[in-house]
């Protein structure tokens, strides 16, 4: 991927130079984002990070995903508040399956908080299914912390649920 075109969107891999327009777009996004450092990090570690743009070259989205083992683990995908419901996050969750299976992977695997059902319906709707729950895995306003539901889309499996 070295910056594909879609309509008036294009996605690039995210680089040290996106970093602190990343770090600025999650602070926007969540009551507890994750710092410009975790996204530094990830990049020095050698996990797969995407940004997506809007032909102006104004960031929309990016997504942090970790291969481990035999499938890959969405660390992280974000969309920018404003550009929320115009599909970036399935632009994103479609470019996170393509790395997938470019790296020969089984499947996805990610966390989602409970208190999201719009990401929760976006991964529902795209094929995931619900495997299990980490207690007290995100921090919270008003409670001390928050399960996380955990979220598989196996490619084994893909093709009884149907294509994407």
């Amino acid at each position: 991927m070295s910056g594909v075109l879609l309509a008036d969107r294009y996605l690039t891999p995210m680089t040290e130079a996106d970093l602190d327009e990343v770090a600025a777009v999650e602070k926007l996004a969540y009551e507890f984002p994750w710092s410009r450092g975790n996204f530094q990090d990830s990049l020095r570690n050698g996990y797969f990070g995407v940004c997506l743009r809007h032909v102006t070259g104004t960031l929309i989205g990016y997504c942090v995903l970790m291969p481990v083992v035999d499938e890959m683990h969405l660390l992280n995908l974000c969309v920018a508040p404003a550009a929320q419901g115009a599909g970036a996050g399935l632009t994103l969750l479609r470019e996170a399956v393509r790395i997938t299976r470019a790296e020969k992977l089984d499947g996805v695997l990610l966390e989602v908080r409970p208190s999201n059902p719009r990401a929760i319906q976006l991964y529902e709707r795209f094929g995931f299914a619900a495997i299990g729950r980490r207690k007290n895995y995100y921090p919270a306003r008003h409670r001390s912390r928050e399960d996380a539901i955990v979220m598989r889309l196996s490619f084994t499996e893909e093709s009884a649920h149907g294509a994407r």
